[in-house]
């Protein structure tokens, strides 16, 4: 959506792409493979959708800002949900009870992510991976604590996380039940990613930020307050 500067020339920094491998590939395969051999898996399902949002998160977002094309972090999004899904299935893990609801999601998602680490590398030039890994890593620590603790954060704080909007809308649709229910988490991720790359396109004008942090804050109440949420 918006040309590479010819002044700003594309670099593959080794860091950012073992980065990449490491947060979408190597630690959501590991998951996967620990949920699978875990003595009492059911307990251990909730954390299939986290994985996965996870999962899409790192490859998209930090491959995005690594590549400096909003593309490229989505083809590789998409490729590495598509991957873990058939890991997932594979290796016996419920991942296709709607499958049409589990490819939109993971396409909005991954589209999501990939705008915010395209803008990163708009922002952040060269060094926008590594505002990309801030990113990656602050919202999957918060939660992952969510996953394993359950209601020791508040509702709003996940509220506020575009990966736990992904994570509610990848449950809903390993569920079997669609997206019904969390329609709001997959149109905040839409909405988002929209702004974001309204922000790209105009950038370096900083006003534009107002925008994006005006429909963050509103799509983020959507999710809060829609009657179906649960941070889980």
């Amino acid at each position: 959506m918006v040309a590479q500067s010819h002044a700003d020339p594309l670099t593959w920094p080794v860091a950012a792409w073992a980065s990449v491998v490491l947060a979408g590939v190597a630690a959501p395969v590991i998951a996967l493979l620990m949920i699978a051999a875990g003595p009492d898996r059911a307990s251990f399902d909730p954390a299939i959708s986290p994985t996965l949002a996870l999962g899409l998160m790192g490859s998209g977002m930090i491959g995005a800002a690594a590549a400096r094309h909003l593309w490229a972090g989505l083809g590789l999004a998409l490729m590495v949900g598509l991957g873990l899904s058939g890991l997932a299935w594979a290796i016996g893990l419920p991942v296709m009870a709607n499958p049409l609801a589990i490819a939109l999601t993971f396409v909005i998602a991954s589209f999501s992510f990939a705008a915010r680490g395209f803008l990163f590398s708009r922002s952040g030039g060269s060094k926008g991976w590594g505002i990309a890994i801030f990113v990656v890593g602050g919202e999957a620590a918060i939660l992952l604590t969510a996953m394993a603790q359950p209601g020791l954060l508040p509702d709003w704080l996940l509220a506020l996380l575009p990966a736990q909007w992904a994570n509610m809308a990848i449950a809903a649709a390993l569920s079997g039940a669609g997206l019904g229910k969390v329609v709001w988490a997959v149109i905040a991720l839409l909405g988002t990613a929209l702004a974001t790359l309204f922000v790209a396109r105009l950038w370096p004008k900083r006003w534009t930020y107002s925008v994006m942090f005006t429909t963050w804050i509103a799509m983020s109440a959507l999710v809060y307050y829609q009657p179906a949420f649960s941070p889980g």
